[in-house]
């Protein structure tokens, strides 16, 4: 069974389209937004992150960050963002030591997401059900506005509101955003079903980039891709069992870009 999060949030919005049965729109919604229980950590240490032991040496908040990371399906160039820090240092921390190294994106949802990072995954047994790995720390959120969930979107993958209602971040989960293009329609009925306010930036982005807009405000946005957007397509499209879990492994390799 799938693991559940945003449960409050998903039955508010069957219940707003409770009257709106006949409106394909809403029902094309509807099956979008029972998507999103995937996007989550199952770890369960209770250590929140000291920023302080991050890294080796402290970060230069003048300078751009960027990460590469390498599948068989491609290399995709990601830029770490300065203004969520313990985020940005967390993952050139973990970068630096290898940690990612043949790791799988274990959980991949067509125009929705891929989803990465939990050490479990290393040399796993084709029936294993992962998702539940990771360090012994939880990241405080650095949920900003101004950060979408657009195509591209790098964000830490958590647990569940129930039992996490700070919105802490796994310590190494994540997943980067594929989604899909909507229209203002849309956009309108994601503002009515979670009380989120497109701004004219995020409703243009979100209509000729796509992602995944119902995810705003709920998780920590703390990079993009740059280059390589076409393998989150790739990846997307592999099959999958019933877990999400493509048939075939997809491995990666994260490395920092040093300037």
């Amino acid at each position: 069974m799938k693991k559940m999060l945003l449960l409050c949030c998903t039955i508010a919005f069957l219940s707003a389209c409770s009257e709106k049965q006949n409106d394909q729109a809403g029902r094309e919604h509807d099956e979008q937004f029972k998507k999103v229980d995937t996007v989550i950590s199952t770890t369960t240490p209770e250590h929140i992150h000291d920023h302080s032991d991050t890294t080796t040496k402290a970060m230069d908040n003048s300078k751009t960050y960027y990460v590469k990371i390498s599948t068989s399906f491609g290399d995709m160039v990601v830029k770490l963002y300065n203004e969520t820090p313990q985020h940005r240092d967390n993952f050139l921390k973990l970068a630096k030591q290898g940690y990612y190294n043949d790791l799988l994106f274990h959980r991949v949802m067509k125009e929705f997401m891929i989803q990465g990072g939990d050490p479990q995954s290393r040399n796993a047994a084709p029936n294993a059900r992962l998702g539940m790995g990771g360090p012994d720390y939880k990241i405080p959120a650095e949920i900003k506005p101004g950060f979408y969930h657009k195509k591209g979107a790098l964000a830490a993958a958590r647990q569940a509101d129930q039992v996490n209602p700070q919105k802490m971040s796994s310590g190494s989960q994540f997943y980067i955003v594929q989604g899909k293009k909507s229209s203002p329609a849309e956009l309108d009925q994601i503002s009515r079903a979670y009380g989120t306010q497109f701004s004219p930036e995020a409703k243009e982005i979100y209509s000729t980039i796509g992602g995944t807009p119902f995810l705003d405000g709920s998780y920590t946005v703390f990079g993009e891709v740059v280059k390589g957007l076409e393998v989150i397509d790739k990846i997307a499209a592999v099959k999958t069992n019933a877990d999400d879990r493509p048939l075939e492994d997809v491995k990666m390799t994260v490395t920092v870009i040093e300037e």
